[in-house]
């Protein structure tokens, strides 16, 4: 059987945009998506290769499926976009909340709905989580509710698209991602929690997305790459 896809959702930028990088530089047939479809084919265009962009809003997800409808056989699909939200219970805004938890897990359930007839008995997913699961912090209710939510989507895919491949991926902070560059403060305390004295570093969460996507053995499991922050010592 020929290669599919790869389908990086929020591939234009940050950590889905690396992860995008590393199978277009090997040559592979990639689709990235992001709310605007102009950046996305732009973005497409400067990964090069078989890079194409799709747009569509995950908070709106009634759109998906059309704007997906174009994408071939996927082999490897990968749920990395997210949007930053603070937001605590003392100062809760509702339409901030929903939108978050619309977008990763309706959203994100709605993208695999939409490319089920595309995925194969190879296929492998993967989800991306975050640190927020197990470190909340102020104004997280939101995020850390929704981390929770990937644990609980993952495993109920793992069951129900069996033999294909689900796994979860929580990266912390990583410090040379464009978004933690410019918050340098809490790069440094993130490497003073951290048991391996170092930050974590994209090329550290691409290797890890790939390790998900292509271990034949790994199935239902959620990887935290944070360095060991996360451990309860």
């Amino acid at each position: 059987m020929s290669e599919g896809a790869v389908v990086v959702i929020g591939g234009t930028s940050g950590l889905g945009k690396e992860v995008a990088r590393h199978y277009a530089d090997a040559g592979r047939e990639v689709v990235i998506s992001g709310r605007d479809a102009a950046r996305a084919a732009t973005v497409a265009v400067e990964l090069g290769g078989r890079t194409g962009g799709v747009g569509f809003d995950l908070a709106e997800p009634g759109s998906i499926a059309s704007a997906l409808a174009g994408v071939g056989t996927v082999d490897y699909l990968v749920l990395a976009a997210l949007e930053r939200d603070q937001n605590s219970v003392r100062n809760y805004d509702v339409a901030a909340a929903l939108r978050l938890v619309t977008l990763k897990l309706v959203g994100y359930t709605e993208v695999v709905h939409a490319l089920v007839p595309k995925l194969h008995d190879g296929s492998s997913i993967v989800v991306f989580g975050g640190l927020a699961r197990e470190r909340p912090y102020p104004g997280s209710t939101t995020v850390t509710t929704v981390n929770h939510g990937v644990v609980g989507l993952v495993r109920a895919l793992t069951v129900e698209l069996a033999p294909i491949r689900v796994n979860a991926l929580h990266p912390g902070i990583v410090g040379d991602s464009p978004y933690w560059a410019e918050r340098q403060a809490a790069v440094e305390a993130s490497v003073t929690r951290s048991v391996t004295g170092r930050i974590v570093t994209m090329e550290d969460v691409v290797g890890a997305t790939v390790f998900l996507l292509e271990n034949l053995s790994m199935a239902g499991a959620g990887l935290r790459v944070d360095g060991g922050q996360s451990l309860p010592l």
